[in-house]
């Protein structure tokens, strides 16, 4: 008699540990209590699905901050490229952009939960529409699991149900409290890859620039005056504070506010250096020479920063701009390099696109990604205590992960 497995969780790390089962021959059952797989898999990358990286294990593991060494051995047997074969195996071209993040050639998120599910129903996987309550144990070991509608027996359980980010899509925590209930010690919990709250300066709220988005521009954070990050691409102010692509990667280096101050500075002008910046302001003011210094800068910045950087740059808004000099000229330099941002903290973890904390990494076996703890059970996914940078990262730690924890369990049903 084949082995009876019931994964919880159909995300991605756990339909990954359900086909992985069931190709070692093993009887699963997956447990999702959405009315689809994949849900919160479905709107990453906005909703192109950043798949994976084009990384072997070296590059994957400089890309993990938390706990990268627990990793080790799941990323030798499943790294970036080898989740590319396999996708591309199930009939979903993939294409791979700057800094090696692999999307869907079709950009279609949908495509990569389709080609999951397509062989979930290939290997017979049995999907259920329920909520696990709990991991029952005997002797130590995993017994059945407990539905809403339930008992199910089963001699391993593999638990995927994701971290606390994005609620909605079913990220509700019951993973940490089935783990906890089972005797393992969960972290505390936070969001990474999350927005930020702050203001640009005292009496300048972010909220004074929200709805504003600014492309191209450079980001640099720095952890109590010392620089640690520097990025290029598009960021969002907000009525709480700052978001978008460049502040949710920058948001993964900011990791201890309980100890620590951190500020932003945006680079307004990265093409420009320093004398062709002060070139470019020099022919701007020749052209708006008799305006106010307010009513000068149309053409150097978005209409509703102009107020903002003016108050900045300490230059009276009613100075004519010929009358000027070369040092508020400079001063308005600097703040168009060195645009500031004072953090407060990070968004809740509801709002993060990952988790950071969970179950912790010593009382689960990295080969197995099973319990030390309880004969039978394993882990996947965004539930464990280890999370990624952006770029693809923290989707291949469910994909290396979920294969891991499926895998073992066919073959060691109770270890």
């Amino acid at each position: 008699m084949s082995k009876r497995i019931v994964v919880i969780g159909g995300g991605a790390a756990g339909m990954m540990a359900a086909i992985s089962a069931a190709e070692g021959g093993a009887s699963v059952t997956l447990l999702e209590p959405n009315e689809r797989l994949g849900k919160k898999l479905n709107i990453t990358g906005k909703g192109r699905c950043n798949v994976t990286n084009d990384s072997d294990m070296a590059g994957l593991l400089a890309n993990v901050p938390r706990n990268g060494k627990f990793l080790y051995s799941a990323f030798s047997r499943f790294d970036g490229r080898d989740a590319m074969t396999f996708f591309e195996g199930l009939g979903v071209p993939l294409k791979v952009e700057r800094g090696g993040r692999v999307f869907p050639v079709s950009d279609r998120s949908f495509d990569v939960s389709a080609a999951l599910e397509r062989r979930l129903r290939a290997l017979r996987v049995t999907v259920l529409r329920r909520r696990a309550l709990s991991v029952r144990t005997d002797g130590g070991a995993v017994s059945s699991v407990e539905t809403e509608e339930g008992e199910l027996p089963a001699e391993a359980a593999i638990l995927a149900t994701g971290g606390v980010s994005y609620p909605a899509t079913g990220s509700t925590g019951d993973g940490h409290r089935m783990a906890a209930q089972a005797g393992h010690t969960v972290t505390p919990l936070s969001g990474s890859l999350v927005p930020l709250e702050g203001v640009v300066a005292p009496g300048i709220p972010c909220g004074q620039l929200q709805g504003l988005s600014l492309r191209n521009v450079g980001l640099s954070v720095f952890e109590s005056g010392k620089k640690i990050y520097t990025d290029f691409g598009e960021l969002l102010f907000t009525h709480f504070g700052v978001s978008g692509p460049l502040v949710l990667s920058a948001s993964a280096h900011m990791r201890r506010f309980d100890k620590k101050t951190y500020r932003l500075e945006i680079d307004l002008k990265p093409a420009l250096d320093a004398a062709q910046l002060d070139r470019r302001l020099l022919s701007d003011f020749a052209k708006y020479a008799n305006h106010d210094f307010r009513n000068a800068l149309d053409d150097l910045l978005p209409q509703k920063l102009i107020p903002v950087v003016v108050a900045l740059s300490g230059v009276p808004e009613r100075e004519k701009v010929h009358d000027l000099t070369r040092e508020q000229r400079q001063a308005l330099a600097q703040i168009l390099k060195h645009f500031p941002v004072e953090i407060t903290g990070p968004r809740p973890a509801a709002d993060a696109i990952v988790t950071s904390g969970g179950v912790k990494v010593s009382e689960i076996d990295p080969n197995t990604m099973g319990s030390k703890l309880v004969k039978g059970l394993y882990f996947a996914g965004e539930l464990i205590d280890t999370d990624a940078y952006t770029g693809g990262f923290n989707l291949q730690i469910a994909w290396a992960t979920g294969r891991a924890a499926g895998q073992a369990a066919a073959k060691n049903g109770t270890q």
